[in-house]
Parts: structure tokens; sequence; C-alpha cells
């Protein structure tokens, strides 16, 4: 049953829709469209809605239902169509789909030429962070970035380690953990959730077939079908130079850069955890004679 506030918040829907359609449209003149110059002097700017339709490859009638506001079943391949024709960016893109009444897409992997500043400043605050570890993972947990303290503490040996499949492969880095078996139950759950909030995405499939094909620990824990959100994790590990470490792990994401995730590992405040991870970088500044950021 459609209740009357629902009827109301799709009414407002469909006009957002045809008022951001026709501000776009208003905004790409027929030469950016790729249409000859002249034609003829026009009483609006911009194009019109029978040029929108033919250069997206729709009928001229669903177009104008569309701009119209109407109640009328639309896809994205098509969307992605007047969108190309609007030449619209992706934030726009995605403010389609929602207008649209679709689920927004992922940003696409174009859309992040704009954000290499961003990428920068990543990895700036991570070694700002030190001598607290800090690595950046892309969606499929794949590290793009770490800091010297995140490969002293947890042995990430290069960007590109996943850090899913390091976990069960690599057993220097799962011995850490006091508490592994806890630990792996948690990370192979909040893998399920990443993988749920990108439905179809074959890059997921390929880490879980990796690991189901090779690791019967992981098999088994998939078969749980646990799923459980990142949060804010407590993690105890155990190094062979700096002892027992206490960490508050958390996940932070950047709107601009939604592929990308900063996995920030805090001492607890009640051990003496960072005073071990500052006795751990100086002695590898001193061995290697480098500058540490700290």
């Amino acid at each position: 049953m459609v209740t009357a506030a629902g009827t109301d918040t799709a009414t407002r829907r469909r006009a957002d829709l045809r008022d951001f359609l026709i501000s776009r449209r208003a905004q790409i003149s027929p030469e950016q469209a790729g249409m000859p110059a002249g034609g003829g002097r026009r009483r609006t700017p911009g194009l019109r809605r029978e040029e929108v339709a033919v250069l997206a490859g729709v009928g001229a009638s669903w177009y104008q239902w569309l701009e119209q506001g109407r109640d009328i079943t639309v896809s994205g391949q098509v969307l992605d169509s007047v969108g190309r024709v609007l030449q619209l960016s992706e934030p726009e893109r995605q403010h389609l789909y929602a207008l649209a009444g679709l689920t927004p897409p992922p940003l696409r992997s174009e859309a992040m030429e704009n954000t290499r500043g961003c990428d920068l400043a990543l990895r700036r605050m991570i070694d700002a962070w030190q001598p607290n570890p800090g690595h950046i993972v892309d969606r499929y947990w794949n590290i793009t970035a770490m800091n010297t303290a995140a490969q002293l503490v947890f042995g990430f040996d290069k960007v590109g380690t996943n850090c899913l499949i390091d976990f069960f492969e690599n057993e220097q880095y799962s011995r850490g953990y006091p508490d592994a078996q806890e630990i792996a139950r948690r990370v192979v759950a909040q893998y399920r959730a990443e993988m749920t909030n990108h439905p179809g995405d074959p890059g997921y499939d390929e880490v879980v077939q990796r690991l189901l094909a090779g690791n019967p620990y992981f098999a088994q824990l998939w078969e749980l079908h646990e799923v459980q959100a990142a949060g804010v994790n407590y993690k105890v590990y155990l190094h062979p130079q700096a002892g027992e470490l206490h960490f508050e792990s958390m996940q932070l994401r950047v709107p601009e850069w939604p592929d990308l995730t900063i996995v920030m590992h805090t001492p607890h405040a009640e051990t003496d955890t960072r005073r071990r991870l500052e006795a751990l970088l100086g002695e590898h500044e001193r061995r290697h004679g480098l500058r540490v950021v700290a």
C-alpha cells in the first residue's frame, strides 16, 4: 500500500527530476553536443528536448515524459545515455539515478582522475599518523598505500597486497593475533558486508574464490554466512620486537574517493603501545639512517 506521504515524496522527486533535466539541458549548446553550428535563432538556450532524445537514442515522446516528471519506467542504460548527452559529471549522474528512483551506481574509475590531489593528501595523512600504523585499501581490500609503521608492525611488504588473502595465507601476519580465530571470523563477516554493498562486482568473487580453493578454514567461515559492519575494532597484536600492542582500528571513508578506505590504528590509551611504537620506529630509523615522519 502506498501512503499519502510516499506519494508526496515520489511527486517531489519527479518534480526535482524535471527541474534538474531542464537546467542541465539549458547548459549544453548544440556545438558542445557535437551538432552542426547554426540552425537559426533559438528561443531558449541549450538543447531542445527533441535533440536530447535523438542524441541519446530514445523516443522523443518518452524523453518528454521523463522531463515532465511522469511516472514512467526507466533503466540505468537509458539514464546513462541521457547523462552522456547532457555531459553530466559523476556526482550529477548519481543524482539523476536517485531522482529517477534507481539506486545510484558507484563512481566510475574515470571520475577519480580529478581527485589525485586527494590521493596525495591521504598518503600524507597516514605518514603524519606515525608512529601509529595506517594504510589505505581499495574496495577489494588491496593495499594502495601504507606508512612505515604499518610495514613494521604488520609486515605488509608491498602495495597490492590483499588484506583478506594475506590474513589467511601469511602465517606471520595471522600468528600475531592471540585471538586469531575471533579476528578471522570478524574479517570474513566484514568482507561479506562489503560484497553486499557492491552486488555483482566480480572483483570480490575473485578474492573469495581464491581463498575457497586453497584455504579450508576460510571456506568453513564463509559457510557461516555472517555479515558485520566494520565499525571500531579492538585488536591485540604480538610483535616479535615491540611486544604486545593494543589498538583500536577504525575504517574511514572520504566521499570524494569512495573506492578507498583509510585504516587507522590508534594505540589504546591504557597501554604503553604508543611508547613501544616509538621505540620500534626509532630503532628502524637508526638502523637504516632514515628520518621517519612522526
